[in-house]
């Protein structure tokens, strides 16, 4: 994969990592074909799986390289960290207070945003395209900093970077699609839905790479506000969604898991 993606631009890298992504979470939700639904102790434990890559992800591949990016192009080197971690985190509680949404397993009653008399489908998935905005961004933005040319960065982090976003997305995959199947919904339909949820990771990862490529200063910013956006998506969505069934231990167990697995990649990779 590093062999391949060397031969792109990094735009074009960031496209092809991003389609990469939204190819996995195509393929979890398509399980929705034979699978009528997901037992909830496993449900918990792929969802705790993909907050420990993300949060593994967030420091490993994001705010790591961005102090350290930060110290070679002359600032304090904790200041881009904290003022982009800090405004990733903002943006997201924007777009939920901006956009009606709603998270997987609620009533239609628990909608955030906005009052709207929108489908409850509609609203499930603005809600999980806000959640993939951060990972396609992650993505973008670890590849276009490999083209810098700073020695902090580098593709093979990036790949590991992609690699981990687009494991944690099968399980997520699943997550998405069989529900709505449970629902209701046919399975053509909850297939749709879960792979429609990931469009939005290849244009986050398009536009993270052109911003860095083209504007190099603001390369540990970009990189600490793709953190930021990853960890509120962890903490306000998926801990409190797997802990609503008495999984806290299994699901605790999974999300270590899925950051030791992250940690390794960006380690071996890197």
């Amino acid at each position: 994969m590093i062999t391949w993606l060397k031969e792109l631009d990094p735009v074009y890298q960031a496209l092809a990592a991003g389609l990469f992504t939204w190819g996995l979470t195509a393929l979890g939700a398509a399980l929705v074909f034979g699978l009528l639904k997901v037992n909830r102790k496993l449900l918990d434990a792929m969802l705790g799986f993909a907050g420990g890559v993300m949060l593994a992800a967030s420091y490993w591949s994001l705010l790591a390289p961005s102090i350290a990016v930060a110290e070679e192009q002359g600032w304090p080197s904790w200041l881009p960290a904290a003022i982009g971690f800090l405004a990733g985190g903002a943006f997201l509680w924007g777009l939920d207070q901006l956009l009606p949404h709603l998270h997987r397993g609620l009533p239609i009653e628990s909608a955030e945003g906005p009052r709207t008399a929108w489908q409850r489908s509609v609203l499930l998935i603005i809600a999980i395209t806000l959640h993939n905005i951060p990972e396609g961004l992650a993505v973008g933005v670890a590849l276009g900093s490999a083209a810098s040319g700073l020695k902090t960065a580098s593709l093979g982090s990036a790949a590991a970077l992609a690699i981990g976003i687009g494991l944690q997305n099968v399980p997520e995959g699943v997550a998405v699609a069989v529900p709505l199947r449970g629902e209701g919904l046919s399975r053509m339909k909850a297939w749709m839905i879960g792979q429609a949820s990931a469009l939005v990771e290849p244009v986050a990862a398009v536009i993270g790479a052109a911003v860095v490529v083209f504007a190099a200063p603001v390369l540990p910013f970009a990189l600490s506000f793709a953190a930021g956006a990853m960890v509120y998506v962890v903490v306000e969505e998926l801990v409190p969604e797997t802990q609503q069934q008495g999984n806290d231990d299994l699901a605790t167990l999974c999300l270590m898991l899925g950051f030791a697995v992250m940690m390794i990649l960006d380690v071996a990779l890197g």
